[in-house]
């Protein structure tokens, strides 16, 4: 078996960032997509803000984690984003059209990684193939 270490170590090297990457995005996707069922679940709470992530900057700043200033951003972002602004008399701000319109956005970008995901897999399983 020693004699194949090391193409599992190129193999590695060559497949695990892509990997991690659908796995932090799929994660971030998770997360915000419970910040905004939270929203719609508080949506009658007097005085409830609602929460929310900016996906992009937490999603270039995974793809990135070796530029400082976006991990500067990951951490800030990573922290729920409170909008303090009020639009009801309750002193609530959580809008349920804006809400529900996120939440299916947030839905379409899963399914687009687990898609991404899947056809990761599949081109690997080619390659395994190719190698027999």
């Amino acid at each position: 078996m020693r004699g194949g270490e090391p193409t599992v170590r190129i193999l590695d090297q060559l497949f695990s960032q892509q990997l991690n990457n659908l796995q932090n995005a799929m994660g971030r996707t998770t997360e915000r997509q419970a910040m905004l069922t939270g929203n719609l679940a508080n949506a009658n709470t007097p005085g409830y803000k609602r929460k929310d992530m900016d996906f992009n900057i937490v999603l270039d700043a995974e793809l990135h984690p070796s530029d400082v200033r976006m991990q500067e951003m990951r951490d800030r972002q990573a922290q729920m984003r409170s909008d303090r602004s009020s639009i009801r008399l309750d002193g609530s701000n959580v809008d349920m059209e804006r809400e529900v319109m996120s939440l299916a956005e947030t839905e379409l970008r899963y399914q687009a990684l687990t898609d991404m995901t899947a056809s990761y897999f599949s081109g690997l399983k080619n390659v395994i193939r190719e190698g027999r």
